[in-house]
């Protein structure tokens, strides 16, 4: 058998240090999500007992497939397209990572548009057009941003804006100092949120909705839940790990990284639900409003507090930074395949792909108002909106890591696998690997396809 040629046809940036690989990870992995989805799934399907439900899923999904594609990254230092050409050349494996561009293509054709909103609120909470709203003006302010014909795309293009130019400075000048220094800064408006939140009266009431441990709400639905948000929450089968794995320096232990990801991960979600929820219960809002819990009652409970409208301005920020590092993990994927297998230079690249994913993704923004042009098609029986979402979330994601999980289990030799894990035999982790082999290869793909037929309702409990 022919040695493989793991050399990249270039000179190529990887991350200087193991601070920079973790920053950088945890900055794909942390969302939008983070900041109200994941708490609120987590107080209202038992707290404490969905946790410990979703570690387990972590530890038999999430973490293994996190594991197989940064193994993939590194090896090859490439794109997620090139790894696998050059792991099984001429073979059609190098669809897996097709499918993870093109699922950073959906992705980011609606979570661009969300984000807006969230750059246009931080611009609204600076600018004091957030300070003593009512219901209804919070309300009317939010649909505004959302459905309008222009100001939802100008905010839009803010973002892309804004993540081009972080991604055309380049792995280290770009990604690593953007997320080496937002991740902290995330971490330390998080905590002065929290702090103002355990003075509220309803500081109790949040946190018992949080931690609180009932296993009486935990059934099939919910096993269901965690199993789909363990794979989900760290930005696997979207090429993204496979990318940054191809950053990552030869020293990092690929088989610690991931749980350190993850913990961290649930750290900030758990935090940002501290936040929050202390603050919803105080003033007697409905946890469950997803999105609009950010847009529409988060700026009226804040408007009534003391220094409201200053942790406001905090909140909206941190919830930018989220957003930003995540999108940037996700430009990135196509970034790299067009300049490694097209041939493109980086700023070229970076260019072409956010105009692509910006005139694709107004499509996502004008669904979003019934009275544009576009907002009453339908495909399938989704606007485009949520059409990205679906095909994007429950096909494309699924499958890919279900792929990758049987790709490095059965087609990669278990001695080359090894012996990248172990760093070519300077780390000890020999049990460790059995374990993470023995899963990923017999268990972590039965229950992707789980995953996959949930997310296509075909399994239902």
């Amino acid at each position: 058998m022919a040695e493989l040629n793991t050399k990249p046809t270039k000179k190529r940036e990887i991350f200087s240090t193991g601070l920079a690989v973790f920053f950088a990870t945890l900055g794909s992995a942390v969302g939008l999500g983070n900041i109200w989805k994941f708490p609120y799934v987590v107080g209202s399907n038992g707290g404490g007992a969905f946790l410990l439900i979703y570690f387990i899923c972590v530890i038999f999904v999430g973490i293994p497939v996190m594991v197989c594609e940064l193994y993939i990254g590194r090896k090859t230092r490439n794109n997620a397209v090139g790894t696998f050409k050059k792991l099984k050349p001429g073979s059609a494996w190098k669809g897996i990572g097709g499918m993870g561009v093109v699922t950073a293509f959906l992705i980011m054709f609606f979570y661009s548009d969300v984000s807006g909103w969230v750059y246009s609120y931080v611009f609204k909470s600076i600018t004091g057009q957030l300070n003593g709203v009512t219901p209804d003006i919070a309300k009317a302010v939010f649909e505004k941003t959302s459905s309008g014909l222009t100001l939802p795309i100008l905010w839009q293009g803010i973002v892309f804006i804004v993540v081009a130019a972080i991604l055309i400075a380049g792995v280290k000048n770009g990604i690593e100092r953007i997320t080496k220094t937002l991740l902290p800064i995330l971490f330390i408006l998080i905590i002065i949120c929290n702090i103002r939140a355990f003075t509220l009266s309803g500081a109790g009431d949040g946190l018992k909705f949080l931690y609180s441990v009932d296993f009486t709400k935990v059934n099939g639905g919910v096993i269901l839940a965690a199993l789909g948000l363990a794979f989900f929450k760290l930005s696997l089968g979207m090429g993204t790990m496979i990318t940054y794995g191809s950053y990552f320096t030869e020293d990092n232990n690929l088989l610690h990284t991931p749980l350190k990801v993850a913990l961290s991960d649930i750290a900030v979600s758990l935090l940002a639900g501290m936040a929050i929820f202390p603050v919803v219960f105080t003033f007697k809002m409905e946890p469950s409003s997803g999105p609009g819990l950010l847009f529409t009652t988060i700026p009226l409970v804040f408007s009534k507090l003391p220094l409201g409208n200053l942790l406001l301005v905090f909140f909206f920020i941190l919830t930018a930074i989220a957003a930003t590092t995540a999108m940037i993990s996700l430009v990135e994927v196509p970034v790299a395949y067009f300049s490694e297998e097209k041939g493109m230079k980086r700023t070229n690249a970076v260019i072409f792909t956010v105009i692509i994913m910006f005139v694709i993704g107004t499509l996502a923004t004008l669904s979003v108002n019934p009275s544009s042009f576009v907002g009453n098609i339908q495909i399938l029986g989704y606007g485009f909106f949520d059409l990205f979402d679906k095909v994007s979330s429950n096909i494309l994601m699924p499958i890919g890591g279900l792929l990758t999980a049987i790709f490095i289990g059965y087609f990669i030799r278990k001695d080359d696998l090894k012996n990248e894990l172990m760093n070519n035999g300077t780390l000890s982790n020999t049990v460790k690997f059995d374990l993470f082999y023995f899963i990923m290869r017999y268990i972590s793909p039965i229950l992707l396809i789980i995953v996959f037929l949930s997310g296509l309702g075909i399994i239902k409990l």
